[in-house]
């Protein structure tokens, strides 16, 4: 059995990293120590992306391709230093864990956790959502068709005098943020995100759907906007996703999208060096601290209507 325990520095705090050897990527051979250095060295941009918000972790104890575990509740052997936040749910509260530092993300890669799934939301405004999430979820690998959606959807917001940004989801799509100035709550912004789908979808039926149903989408693209509710989440920004070589979800540019070679899984972790590069670019560089109130939104939809 394996004890290999490593030290990591993390900020002012040393965090162990307990069987730091351990594959957790078979395909690729990256281990749990390669996960912790990976969100050490992210953790300038991962954390302020994570701060003040709950947390869904996403933990794979024996690698990928084994059980997956969705954790929103927060163990009590959890170390006392990291914070928490406890929110209503129905029948009751959870308690979930907090990112607001290196220490913590770092901790939570010990914990075999490769996904960050965040609230729309943060913990001092946990009913007023401060983003609003579209994401384009494609039949299969079809990534021009991603592509197109994302123009299309980039072009009706414009028209609504919205600025948006866009992420590779390190899966199959990418999802289109919009910030809000957290005076929305998460009924409007839901309901706004599906008049503005089913304005696409019906603009391009044989390439666009609302449709929850997966199996009447057909080949068609799916404008997925059930994120924006209450205890939805959303992954991450660099979070890691559990598929062969290590792939991340990672902030692009609109002036990216037009490069032919951008996939969703574009950035991995078996080339951290690449993703460091790609997030000193900044490509939400002063997007998403202008936060939007959507009224002005809904009326110019109403009229293109």
């Amino acid at each position: 059995m394996m004890r290999d325990i490593t030290s990591v520095r993390a900020g002012r705090r040393t965090v162990r990293i307990h069987r730091a050897e351990k594959v957790l990527f078979p395909d690729c051979g990256l281990t749990k120590a390669d996960v912790a250095d990976y969100y050490r060295q992210m953790a300038a941009f991962i954390v302020p992306q994570l701060r003040g918000r709950p947390l869904m972790l996403e933990r794979h104890p024996d690698g990928v391709g084994g059980p997956r575990l969705m954790q929103k509740d927060t163990p009590d052997h959890y170390p006392q230093w990291m914070r928490r936040v406890t929110v209503d749910k129905e029948g009751g509260t959870v308690t979930h864990t907090v990112c607001d530092d290196s220490a913590t993300l770092v901790f939570l890669a010990d914990q075999a956790c490769l996904t960050f799934h965040r609230w729309l939301s943060r913990a001092d405004r946990i009913r007023w959502p401060d983003r609003l999430v579209f994401d384009l979820d494609p039949p299969g690998e079809d990534f021009p068709a991603v592509r197109e959606a994302a123009w299309r959807l980039g072009e009706l917001l414009d028209q609504l005098g919205l600025p948006s940004a866009l992420m590779t989801t390190g899966s199959k799509g990418l999802h289109v943020v919009l910030p809000l100035n957290g005076h929305t709550s998460f009924g409007e912004a839901r309901d706004f995100a599906k008049e503005v789908a089913q304005i696409l979808a019906e603009r391009h039926p044989d390439e666009l759907t609302t449709d929850i149903r997966e199996k009447t989408r057909g080949d068609r693209l799916y404008l997925d906007v059930q994120r924006n509710a209450y205890a939805q989440t959303a992954v991450a920004p660099w979070s890691i996703r559990p598929a062969p070589g290590a792939p991340v979800a990672a902030p692009v540019s609109w002036e990216q999208l037009e490069n032919k070679e951008l996939t969703a899984r574009r950035w991995a972790v078996t080339d951290a060096e690449d993703v460091l590069v790609q997030a000193r670019t900044n490509p939400w560089s002063g997007l998403l601290g202008r936060g939007r109130a959507l009224g002005p939104a809904r009326r110019r939809l109403a009229a293109l209507r």
